[in-house]
């Protein structure tokens, strides 16, 4: 289902690149209007709006049709997921001419006009493929939404991820790391040879799989430490084990815990990661049977990493 809109926002004297924005919807009406009204004003505007609305909801193709930039609206009345989303997304935005794809979620937004602009002067700058801004928590922006491991130390504090801990960044760039759907911007040759997300992963671990193909690719990619997302934070999920040098991951939600370790289970069979098996069946033993003593808990732990491994991609 498709809708557009015509506005005045055209990109920047001497920057020809046309960028499409995607973002990827399920029953937050009021949390996407949010998001909307930062990506869509941004300094250096986006010159095309893709909304992936996985509820088919009248209200959002409204809001989307109302935004001050050229839209499409996609409804799907089948639950294509954060994965199948953002899929459809990235292949709509290709099919109308994007040069570059900037990702965006319902629940999360840039944290104010100038993000794209900045991304994009990054990616200039180092010749990357993909950039992405660093990941904060929407309520507390100081603090990182999810927590990022650099060898064995977990850095929380959006600070932490400079050299010198004075909270002015060094360099603009920590090469070699990302968050794929909070805020990426993709070039279309990035997407061209490293594809789009899996559809069969539903949600939880899309983004993961997609960044070991990012990394495989051999191309330059990064996070831009001068602008961040704002993001719902994620963090609680990352339970310490032996003091705090390693973690584990454990939704309250069942149904989040069904897809995480499934598609982990998927993930670490896949050439770049079979070597963290070891490590990881450590660690959950480990927080499974020490810390909450749960053997049922590792049992069914297992069961969904066996599935996801054997690319038996059920739902719960």
């Amino acid at each position: 289902m498709r809708a557009e809109s015509t506005g005045a926002h055209g990109a920047p004297d001497g920057d020809a690149r046309r960028v499409v924005a995607v973002v990827v919807t399920h029953r937050r009406l009021e949390q996407l209007r949010a998001s909307l009204e930062v990506v869509c004003g941004q300094t250096r505007p986006v010159d095309h709006l893709v909304v992936v609305d996985n509820a088919d909801e009248q209200d959002v193709r409204e809001l989307v049709e109302s935004q001050p930039v050229e839209a499409t609206y996609l409804g799907s009345r089948h639950n294509l997921g954060g994965a199948g989303g953002f899929a459809l997304g990235m292949l709509h935005a290709l099919a109308a001419g994007a040069d570059l794809v900037w990702c965006a979620d319902d629940d999360g937004r840039p944290e104010g006009p100038e993000v794209l602009a900045t991304l994009m002067g990054c990616m200039d700058r180092h010749g990357l493929a993909e950039v992405s801004p660093v990941v904060c928590d929407l309520a507390e922006p100081d603090r990182l939404a999810f927590p990022l491991r650099r060898g064995v130390v977990w850095r929380r504090w959006r600070s932490e991820l400079v050299a010198d801990g004075t909270g002015e960044p060094q360099t603009d760039l920590l090469p070699g790391i990302a968050s794929l759907f909070n805020g990426a911007l993709f070039t279309s040759d990035c997407l061209d040879r490293v594809g789009v997300p899996d559809l069969r992963l539903f949600i939880r671990g899309d983004e993961v799989e997609m960044h070991r193909r990012l990394v495989r690719s051999g191309l330059s990619f990064g996070t831009c430490l001068t602008t961040a997302y704002l993001h719902p934070q994620g963090s609680d999920e990352f339970k310490p084990i032996l003091g705090g040098r390693m973690h584990t991951q454990f939704p309250d939600d069942p149904v989040k815990r069904h897809f995480t370790y499934r598609n982990r289970g998927y993930v670490l069979t896949q050439p770049g990661n079979r070597r963290l098996i070891p490590q990881e069946i450590l660690r959950f033993g480990w927080y499974f049977l020490v810390t909450r003593r749960d053997p049922a808990g590792l049992r069914e732990w297992m069961r969904l990493q066996r599935l996801g491994a054997g690319e038996r991609f059920d739902k719960p």
